[in-house]
């Protein structure tokens, strides 16, 4: 019997499959020439055995222990198969995430060389054009068909007759895989991760939601299914493009949650925003959902409001902290929010995300832009004020691969444990909650105090007609100026000069009210604000930042209507 105490990260899926061989493992979508989307389904003896399949046709090709293998395909029952062949065998999964774009993508493949190469016909055709980053490339299977290449394909790949592969005995300290970021404040960095650390998640989410093998989950971020599985759950793969989760079709999420009883999902704020609305506009409930997890970006009250309505008495949806580099780190049900720390958060106290989970510390240090070679308590900042967000735990990983500059700046030593520079602002409260003020690099630096982002964006939410806004710098780094972007509500985009003066003067008005705000004396309106690509909810500051100076510079500092009122800036003095 398989022991889920073995080093191996695979051994959770092996050991469901010898406890309940007949469950349910996945549930995954497939669209028929008709256009209706049917489930199919695999039991996780199913799922066991498929991933022993090409567990033992990839090591026929020379794919073993330690080989870095980049894998591009769709999420789906291969996806998840091949993850769990790759574990077993010991190799290094890299996963991609197609929608950094081009240019990242290519710089991204070259810096972790990988060896091996698993993807759909158009990598391979990417492979052909730019053949640089892929030149170690000593194996490359096609999964579909293949155009004008040779190699094998998975279905060549695949096993027709099932044996048991045994699974490859690494050590806890072994490498898993390779994530990269989401790259929002520079180029996506992979992140190395251990067998361990991907054990240690999975007890701590399980453990903290209260996740049982009842249970039947919808990711709608791919790599959450890899937990789902784990944890012995049912998951019930979305049908949904992975990139675009706000632009979801909303009746092909509800109509599976509704059919195979989800009771938890987890998902990006885009994701449940534009479910939530779907839902609410049409009297649907969710009954069968427990819980849902936001993660991602941060969370308005709108969204868990609404969450609140379609969910049954006695769920609660949650929006547990963390980063690729760490997960998780704290979490906050949104009853918690909504009946407490949202009045805090509405008045620029920034966004409380929750205490600790067992076994990870969080502190505050004074904020540095240089690297910390070692801890020092010194460092520390007491309660309620404002500074860097470091936390330690089973669940921080160690290194960034083949980025030693990144490692020491993300990374504090600390004898034999490493802390992690989180790359956020926030403070912990007098009852050790945690509470998150915006990422370090975006705050602006006046020639009077530090502003910082989610404290000073929350008083401009206010206005009943704002969708968000974004606060950007623009100036000399020790001197900038600070300037709020707006994005309104659909159909309430200003369209006339007149229209775009009267709505950024009720703005002023409302910044003038509290001390946090009240130096922001320009105002900027943006039909959609660039967000990126993996959860479509993080604003892309930096891009933002370009196009308001850009506008900012267009009108030499004043009121200046052009043809669209949504692009000029607005200037003038408050009527507080």
């Amino acid at each position: 019997m398989a022991d889920v105490s073995s080093s191996n990260i695979a051994s959770y899926l092996t050991a469901a499959a010898e406890r309940a061989p007949a469950r349910v493992a996945v549930l995954y979508p497939r669209r028929e020439k008709a256009g209706r989307v049917v489930y199919r389904s695999m039991t996780f003896q199913q799922l066991d055995e498929e991933s022993d399949r090409y567990a033992h046709g990839l090591a026929k090709i020379g794919i073993v222990r330690g080989s870095r293998v980049l894998m591009m395909i769709p999420p789906g029952i291969e996806f998840l198969a091949l993850t769990f062949a790759l574990f077993k065998a010991g190799a290094v999964v890299i996963l991609v995430d197609p929608g950094m774009g081009r240019s990242n993508l290519l710089h991204c493949i070259g810096e972790v060389e990988p060896e091996a190469l698993i993807a759909v016909p158009l990598v391979h055709a990417l492979k052909k054009v730019y053949g640089r980053p892929f030149r170690h490339v000593k194996v490359a299977v096609t999964a579909g068909r293949r155009w004008f290449w040779s190699g094998p394909t998975l279905a060549h790949v695949r096993e027709k007759v099932w044996n048991r592969f045994p699974l490859e005995p690494v050590g806890g300290s072994a490498p898993a895989a390779i994530l990269f970021t989401t790259g929002s404040t520079g180029i996506p960095k992979g992140v190395l991760y251990l067998h361990e650390l991907f054990d240690a998640q999975i007890r701590s989410i399980r453990s903290h939601f209260q996740i049982t093998e009842d249970d039947v989950g919808m990711p709608a971020f791919p790599p959450f299914a890899l937990f789902c599985v784990a944890m012995g759950t049912t998951c019930v793969l979305p049908y949904m493009d992975p990139t675009r989760p706000a632009e979801v079709d909303c009746a092909e999420i509800v109509r599976p949650i509704g059919e195979y009883r989800v009771t938890y999902s987890f998902g990006s704020p885009a994701f449940w925003n534009r479910v939530g609305n779907y839902c609410g506009e049409r009297g649907i409930r969710l009954p069968s959902v427990k819980k849902i997890m936001l993660a991602g970006a941060p969370v308005s009250g709108a969204i868990l409001q609404r969450l609140r309505e379609i969910l049954p008495a006695g769920a609660d949806s949650h929006t547990p902290y963390g980063a690729t580099e760490a997960l998780p780190v704290t979490s906050i049900s949104g009853s918690e929010i909504l009946s407490e720390t949202i009045r805090l958060s509405n008045q620029g106290e920034g966004i409380c995300v929750g205490r600790p989970l067992p076994g990870i510390t969080v502190k505050i240090i004074r904020i540095r832009d240089e690297t910390i070679p070692a801890w020092d308590e010194a460092l520390v900042l007491p309660p309620q004020e404002i500074g860097e967000i470091v936390v330690k735990g089973p669940v921080v990983t160690r290194e960034y691969y083949k980025r030693e500059d990144q490692t020491a700046l993300a990374k504090i030593r600390d004898r034999d444990s490493i802390w992690h520079r989180m790359g956020d602002a926030g403070y912990l409260d007098v009852d050790g909650r945690l509470w998150f003020c915006g990422r370090k690099n975006h705050r602006v630096i006046t020639a009077k105090k530090i502003l910082f982002t989610v404290p000073c964006e929350a008083i401009f939410n206010q206005h009943p007609e704002v969708f968000r806004s974004a606060l950007v710098g623009i100036g000399p780094r020790t001197n900038q100026r600070p300037v709020i972007v707006i994005e309104p509500k659909t159909g309430r985009m200003p369209a006339r000069s007149e229209a775009a003066g009267r709505f950024a003067q009720e703005l002023l008005d409302l910044g003038a009210r509290k001390e946090l705000t009240r130096d922001i004396k320009d105002v900027l309106f943006h039909p959609a604000f660039p967000v990126d690509f993996r959860h479509n909810a993080k604003i892309i500051r930096e891009e933002l930042a370009l196009w308001a100076e850009g506008r900012i510079r267009g009108s030499a500092g004043s009121l200046r209507p052009e043809a669209q009122g949504s692009k000029a800036p607005w200037r003038g003095k408050s009527s507080q």
